[in-house]
């Protein structure tokens, strides 16, 4: 199995770390009466709780898109040292993101996001040429 694989499957771990954590957080906040229940009005969440369900959604816009780059390349046959440096320019930048902005940093979180988004260009770009 190649690094793109790899670090794929790393970032499903991760992924499901911020569920975990963003569900733990958020029923501390809002109760386990609320998390049991039918949930059919959820009130707002703040502070940490809710910048921490926030970095989870976020982390849902973009890994569709990694999750297709890196099959869409493994499956074509154009792994490389391009895919492999960014695989882990995502997943690494991905891994500052959370508690950047779990910490209300301002800035280096989107730093973060953009190197993100770099690695992933950078898993594209074998594909594209």
């Amino acid at each position: 199995m190649g690094i793109e694989l790899k670090f794929l499957a790393w970032a499903i771990v991760l992924g499901f770390v911020q569920l975990l954590v963003a569900d733990l957080l958020v029923t501390r906040q809002r109760g386990l009466a609320w998390n049991t229940g039918p949930r059919d009005s959820s009130p707002p969440v703040s502070g940490v709780a809710g910048r921490s369900e926030r970095a989870f959604r976020n982390f849902l816009e973009t890994f569709p898109f990694f999750a297709a780059a890196v099959l869409a390349v493994t499956v074509a046959g154009r792994t490389g040292d391009h895919s492999a440096l960014g695989v882990q320019l995502y997943f690494w930048a991905r891994v500052v993101y959370v508690p950047l902005y779990m910490g209300a940093v301002r800035y280096l979180r989107s730093l973060a996001w953009v190197v993100a988004m770099a690695g992933l260009a950078m898993v594209l770009v074998p594909l594209l040429r």
